[in-house]
């Protein structure tokens, strides 16, 4: 029995961060990430993404291209020999949004709904999960969900000392934290 995840943020953790990313053209993955997902897999975890997408919200792409592009990135994993088991957004903004997308919701990071959708859906034990992300909303979900291990990765961003408290332990990289997995 799998009772146990790798939670990742999308944006900065499977893929480059290049601000509303909503096209596979635009898709750009970090190096390592399946090699990291094998490895993951290989020792029990399942996989499963947690993703804040306000882009939807704000109105830059739509529910149904997130979607496919969420589909063609879970094949591109498969083809790499790894599986996501669940991917969860959150197409909400308390402020900056429009129509139904207009709400402080439970399910937007740093608020743990993602994580525990994920721990209902999958029975996990979230002592036993592990959130990777590079953020301190990353950080602050998985503390509230009751996540044993929580990895910042600094993808490329100055982080602050809130960023670097909120963490459990600080990767330059995915490849370079591997081998203390």
């Amino acid at each position: 029995m799998n009772n146990k995840a790798v939670f990742l943020d999308r944006d900065g953790v499977v893929n480059k961060d290049h601000a509303y990313v909503s096209k596979i053209e635009d898709f750009e993955f970090i190096d390592g990430i399946f090699d990291a997902c094998r490895h993951f897999s290989q020792l029990g975890y399942r996989i499963i993404i947690v993703t804040n997408q306000s882009g939807i919200g704000r109105g830059y792409y739509s529910e149904r291209e997130f979607a496919i592009l969420t589909e063609w990135m879970k094949s591109q994993f498969m083809a790499n020999g790894c599986e996501i088991d669940a991917v969860y957004f959150c197409p909400h903004h308390p402020k900056e949004a429009i129509g139904p997308y207009l709400l402080d919701c439970e399910c937007r990071k740093p608020a743990p709904g993602m994580l525990l959708k994920g721990i209902a859906a999958f029975d996990l034990l979230p002592g036993s999960c592990v959130m990777i992300g590079d953020k301190l909303s990353d950080m602050v979900a998985a503390r509230t969900a009751g996540i044993g291990r929580k990895i910042l990765l600094q993808s490329g961003q100055s982080l602050g000392a809130d960023e670097l408290n909120g963490a459990d332990e600080i990767w330059q990289s995915l490849s370079c934290g591997l081998d203390r997995f």
